[in-house]
């Protein structure tokens, strides 16, 4: 065996740059090469369209899946130019398909967030081809990717009636295990961003297997549009659709924005008679799936509003100690829906809220709130009482 010591220095260091880093970890940036990953293609370029619509400058989004597994997502909002500003502030449709860029292009005040929010050029590097279309000063404009890499340069291909933004895009079977999306799987996530952003249009159609029958409830070819005016009231609704015997009949809710948090917090909730607890959380649209602090102040807030009417009603005694979250929760359906323009999520996958602001705000909010509506309805209020003080005595 030779005694020779092995030599280590900066050269043997190999750093992997630009799209070829995401092409050698995709994992690190859309979670994985399966399933999860394609969709996260489909949602990271659809948040480009949610937020212009979000932000006013658009009316609607619509995705399509393709008979060859692409999928074309479009929106009518005014778009941007391909190139830079002059100013160097706004990064066009071309740097943003060919440079990372973590934050949202002329978003609205509240972005929609996906996973890392790594914009338009890890799902450009993961395609196969990708083609961006630009209508925009009566100018339709195109220009062509391989594997995150420019074919050339954007070619003027005709005059434009309108405007708006058309990204097609063929995930790369060579870092796939599938390149096959699930309708079911994006229709769900759609419906969620519509029901947590009122006004929002999104419509999902497939023309893959035209031969092919599809279940209820989405029609042959399959498509579907979400848009739902009730916002967090009526995805509540949806939650209970197979649910009976509710204590209060229908779903009860608020808005309100909070300066201190720097942003505002949305609620719907409601009783049934039984079953187990029902939550749905969110920040800025993006699951939270292990809660965070606006949960936390939900329950907070929630427990101590009914904890007093409850005393205020000699319901529970001095010597009563207060009702806890466990207590309020059984039989009960929630979304509870954070905006803020710095959230700030607890771990790699932003599956719980950390800002601190957001608990005592919230907290505070659902008190008042609640407190209120029990006092104004007093029947309802004494019918949810006694459901939690069961389960209190049992508990």
């Amino acid at each position: 065996m030779s005694r020779e010591p092995i030599k280590y220095d900066v050269s043997h260091i190999q750093v992997p740059e630009g799209r070829e880093a995401v092409r050698k970890r995709p994992g690190m940036y859309i979670g994985s090469t399966g399933e999860r990953g394609l969709h996260q293609l489909v949602f990271e370029i659809a948040a480009r369209a949610v937020n212009e619509a979000l932000a006013g400058r658009a009316t609607r989004v619509e995705v399509t899946l393709l008979p060859d597994d692409g999928v074309r997502i479009a929106g009518d909002g005014p778009g941007i130019p391909f190139e830079d500003s002059a100013d160097g502030r706004a990064a066009g449709l071309e740097t943003q398909l060919t440079r990372m860029n973590f934050a949202p292009a002329r978003g609205p005040q509240y972005p929609v967030l996906d996973f890392c929010g790594v914009g338009l050029f890890v799902p450009n590097a993961l395609s196969s081809r990708l083609v961006a279309e630009l209508r925009r000063d009566g100018v339709r404009r195109l220009q062509e990717y391989a594997r995150g890499a420019a074919a050339g340069p954007p070619a003027d291909v005709g005059p434009a009636a309108d405007v708006g933004t058309v990204i097609t895009f063929w995930p790369d079977s060579e870092i796939f295990t599938t390149t096959e999306c699930s309708f079911d799987l994006l229709a769900e996530r759609f419906a969620e961003l519509a029901y947590l952003n009122q006004g929002l249009d999104i419509s999902l159609a497939d023309e893959r297997h035209p031969s092919e029958p599809h279940p209820h409830p989405y029609p042959h070819p399959r498509s579907a549009r979400f848009r739902f005016p009730g916002g967090v009231r009526e995805m509540v609704d949806s939650l209970d659709e197979r649910a009976s015997g509710f204590l209060h009949p229908h779903v009860i809710g608020f808005e309100q924005a909070d300066p201190r948090m720097e942003g505002r917090v949305e609620v719907a909730l409601r009783w049934r008679e039984s079953g187990p607890l029902l939550v749905r959380s969110y920040a800025n649209s993006q699951p939270t799936p292990n809660g965070g602090t606006h949960v936390a102040g939900f329950f907070a807030g929630l427990a101590a509003a009914v904890s007093t009417y409850a005393r205020k009603h000699q319901r529970l005694t001095a010597a009563d100690p207060d009702l806890t979250p466990d207590h309020i929760g059984q039989g009960l359906t929630a979304v509870i829906s954070a905006k803020l323009q710095h959230p700030d999520f607890a771990g790699s996958t932003r599956g719980a809220l950390g800002n601190a602001a957001a608990k005592n705000c919230v907290q505070e909010a659902v008190r008042t709130f609640f407190a209120t509506w029990l006092d104004d309805h007093p029947q309802q209020a004494t019918a949810v009482i006694d459901r939690i003080l069961q389960r209190a005595c049992r508990g």
